[in-house]
This record gives C-alpha cells, sequence and structure tokens, in this order.
C-alpha cells in the first residue's frame, strides 16, 4: 500500500536555495511546519539560529536556545525549533535586544535588522475578505491571520474602503490596525518574487487591462530613475512617499 500524506522529511537538496546550509554535508535538512508560509517562502527558526544568525553551531544548541522561549515571532515566544519565519514577520532575540525583519532579495528571503521601535509592528498584505454578519468584514493576510473589522455598512465603498492586496500595519500587542494602505499609484512598494525581487520604489503605472487583476503590470521606478515591470501578484506596500519599515541598500537587495 501506498503512502499516505506528506512526508515529514527534507532532503538537502530539495531545500529552499536561499537557505545558508551545506548542501552535501548532511543528508536531512530542518523540514518547516505546516503554518502560514508556504515552504519555499520560509525558514525554520533552527535554521534562522545555527546558520543565519549564527548563534548556534549545532541543531541541539539551536532547540535549546528556542526551547527557552528566547526567540520572538511577532511579537509571540515561539519554542517550535520548526516553526516557519516568512515574508515580513518581526524576529526577536530577547536576550541581546536584536530584533530582524525577514524581507525578500534577489536571492530569496534575508533578515534585515531592525531598531526596537520597529518591532512592534508589521506590514500585513490582504489577500481577499469576505463579509459576514452584522455589519463585520473579514480580512484574511498574507501571514495566515484573519482580522474582523466592524462597519456600520459594509456596502457602502467609504466604509469598506479595504480591497486585496492593500496594506495593513499591525500592532503587535494588541492586534490593532495603525495605518491602511491603499495600492494606487506614487504608492512605494517592494518586489518580492521573480528577477526583481528585493527591488523598491514608487509606483508609476498599474494596466488592469488584463482579465485577472494580480497577472497585471505594474512600473516602479526607485530613487535613482531606474524602472522595473512586474505583476501585481508581487508587489508589497510598504509605504507613500516614506517607507514604514527600514531598508537595506538596493544593491544588497
Amino acid at each position: 500500500m501506498g503512502k499516505m500524506g506528506r512526508t515529514r522529511h527534507l532532503k538537502r537538496e530539495m531545500a529552499p536555495k536561499f537557505w545558508p546550509i551545506h548542501r552535501k554535508e548532511f543528508h536531512w535538512a530542518a523540514k518547516p511546519r505546516p503554518g502560514p508560509h508556504r515552504i519555499d517562502l520560509c525558514i525554520p527558526l533552527v535554521v534562522v539560529v545555527r546558520d543565519i544568525l549564527g548563534y548556534a553551531k549545532t541543531k541541539k544548541e539551536a532547540k535549546q536556545i528556542i526551547s527557552k522561549g528566547k526567540v520572538r515571532v511577532d511579537g509571540k515566544v515561539r519554542r517550535d525549533d520548526l516553526f516557519p519565519a516568512g515574508l515580513m514577520d518581526v524576529i526577536s532575540i530577547s536576550d541581546i535586544g536584536r530584533n530582524f525583519r525577514a524581507i525578500p532579495s534577489k536571492k530569496g528571503l534575508i533578515l534585515h535588522p531592525i531598531d526596537k521601535g520597529e518591532a512592534d509592528f508589521k506590514l500585513c498584505r490582504i489577500e481577499n475578505k469576505s463579509t459576514l454578519k452584522n455589519g463585520r468584514i473579514q480580512l484574511n493576510l498574507h501571514d495566515g491571520r484573519n482580522l474582523l473589522v466592524q462597519v456600520n455598512d459594509p456596502q457602502n465603498p467609504e466604509e469598506n474602503s479595504y480591497g486585496a492586496l492593500d496594506v495593513l500595519k499591525i500592532q503587535f500587542e494588541d492586534q490593532t490596525i495603525l495605518e491602511h494602505l491603499k495600492l494606487t499609484e506614487e504608492m512605494m512598494t517592494m518586489i518580492t518574487g521573480g528577477k526583481n525581487a528585493g527591488k523598491y520604489g514608487r509606483v508609476v503605472s498599474i494596466d488592469e487591462s488584463g482579465q485577472e487583476r494580480r497577472s497585471s503590470l505594474v512600473t516602479i521606478e526607485d530613487d535613482k530613475g531606474k524602472r522595473y515591470q512586474t505583476t501585481l501578484d508581487y508587489v508589497f506596500l510598504i509605504g507613500d512617499e516614506k517607507s514604514r519599515i527600514s531598508l537595506p541598500s538596493m544593491e544588497g537587495a
């Protein structure tokens, strides 16, 4: 009889290329738990602590650090060494007071150092939404969380202004929405996939003439006047005239 379900193991040669692990030193790699991010778009905490940050030499040492509650993801203690950290997640190491945000680059996800003030919030993209009873709107975000918003009239566009691919700035402490960024021209955005992943700039134009909105062509211009094109699905808003998050230099993106 064939095996039922997916395997719990991951060979190193099949791991995402942006994980900084030796491909031929060992046979197996740490496989992330099922969670809010796809396996090819996340990093398990054991790889973060051991291979990226270098706070442990072995998997055993990394598991001990994580199991003692020294690592937080989005403000919450995570004791599972296989917990998947993904796009825009904030990873904090409590003992040394260091904070990082997972952002895209041309090689995949990287951990960008951030200060303590920036470690209290996160940018989340709205993937879709649905209208519930009693004037409530459920917003489904890119990191798996769902938020309920109360409005008087869900049919009123002025009240129900949340749209797919818009971005919310969310505070970790009480999950409140600090800001709503709408996807329009002139907004600051970052490219999350494709050959221009990690590039950022302002939206010059959005060509929505196609049948599916997420496949629409977007033109982005950086501060040096260089333009990039990508699909709307690879666009992640990060601000208006000013970015809400700190960013690495474009050369390192």
